[in-house]
């Protein structure tokens, strides 16, 4: 008498984990690009009050970036070491744009305050983009080993971090910085070239190539606004 066929086995939480981390990855890289223009890409918008529309919208990056990395992180099974390393850049990173956003709006209102400087643009900046750098760690420790995906899934993602963090290099006054991460980062990538770390290299390389020729072309740094570009 033939036995009947076995029941589908439930899923289990290994294996709902094991469900692609590359596209929350690629989210997250997605949601890096779009969101860190939209000071620039809503400007249009307008004011509400004494304050711009663009900096109410602007206070959901945080969770939009912070949460996809984490989801990444989460399913793609980081060690605590990953997490901790994570929780260090989440706390920079959100540290750095509230610093940013707040005294970003004010400058807005009232322009030409030294201080308001001071905290936006160099304060604000450099703890953000330092922040994201050290999350980008995070996720390049927990996942560099994966199998790499397609070139033609992960190329858009990886570009749209090249300019994000080019253009954020540029206008935020960190380009010695952007520099340095870039060369860290490229030379990750090309380490873990045979696996999912290959990503690195189109995500970071354009943007050590563009910047430093930026920099031997203008002799420095000079922000894009600065020169009329923007």
């Amino acid at each position: 008498m033939a036995s009947a066929p076995a029941a589908p086995t439930a899923p289990t939480a290994s294996t709902a984990r094991d469900r692609h981390p590359e596209r929350w990855l690629a989210a997250c890289a997605l949601v890096y690009g779009l969101t860190h223009h939209l000071g620039f890409g809503l400007a249009g918008l307008g004011t509400i009050g004494d304050t711009r529309w663009a900096d109410w919208i602007d206070i959901l990056v945080p969770y939009a970036v912070l949460l996809t990395a984490a989801a990444a992180l989460h399913t793609g099974r980081a060690d605590r070491r990953s997490w901790a390393v994570y929780l260090v850049g989440a706390i920079t990173y959100v540290e750095g744009h509230g610093i940013h956003l707040a005294a970003n709006s004010v400058g807005n209102d009232t322009p030409g305050i030294a201080v308001v400087h001071l905290w936006d643009e160099v304060v604000g900046h450099y703890l953000w983009y330092a922040g994201t750098a050290v999350v980008v760690a995070a996720l390049a420790r927990t996942l560099a080993a994966r199998p790499a995906p397609p070139a033609h899934l992960a190329l858009v993602p990886a570009l749209a971090v090249a300019l994000t963090w080019t253009t954020n290099s540029l206008e935020g006054g960190t380009a010695v910085m952007g520099l340095i991460v870039a060369a860290v980062f490229t030379a990750w990538g090309l380490r873990t070239r045979h696996h999912l770390g290959r990503v690195l290299i189109p995500a970071f390389a354009p943007a050590l190539i563009a910047l430093a020729a930026y920099g031997i072309w203008r002799r420095g740094f000079p922000q894009p606004t600065d020169l009329g570009w923007l």
